[in-house]
């Protein structure tokens, strides 16, 4: 039995640069360097990804235990974001770079908006009773870690980037 083969049309270069141009991207989520400030001039010095260093693995100087949400936050989304990489390799071996960059910035947003929720819910250790002193002190009357003014949540964000 012979089996003829027609080619038509060769899409394998651009099959290649697509999935090359895939494989160049990472997605990042966290606190980058534009979002790091802080508008509270009572904060100090400390910008929000250094903040939500300190409060990801605690101080034990500062007497400020470890409450994560970044790696917890990511680990809640993890089965959503390998589901829009699927769709981003699969745009990109249909050859719609296009399609597969969109699906990067859907894993992005799905895994910073879970790291934002995990940040609002927690569980956390709770706060000492200094801290609550303090917030009321300034006028703030939450008790929920890892929430007083708010920047440190909304400065989680992503980026896709190339490597």
């Amino acid at each position: 039995m012979n089996v003829t083969t027609k080619v038509t049309k060769d899409n394998v270069g651009e099959l290649l640069r697509s999935l090359q141009e895939l494989a160049r991207r990472d997605v990042l989520v966290g606190v980058t360097e534009e979002r790091s400030d802080r508008d509270d001039p009572e904060a100090g010095t400390l910008g929000n990804a250094s903040l939500a260093y300190i409060h990801e693995h605690g101080s034990p100087v500062q007497n400020i235990p470890a409450r994560p949400f970044l790696e917890p936050g990511i680990q809640a989304a993890k089965e959503r974001v390998a589901g829009m990489f699927e769709k981003a390799a699969q745009a990109a071996l249909d050859g719609k770079e296009a399609a597969a960059v969109q699906a990067l910035d859907k894993a992005g947003l799905i895994a910073q908006n879970t790291v934002r929720a995990r940040i609002t819910s927690g569980p956390f250790a709770p706060l000492a009773q200094a801290t609550l002193a303090a917030r009321r002190r300034r006028g703030r009357t939450g008790t929920k870690p890892l929430i007083d003014t708010g920047q440190l949540r909304n400065s989680i964000t992503y980026v896709v980037r190339e490597k």
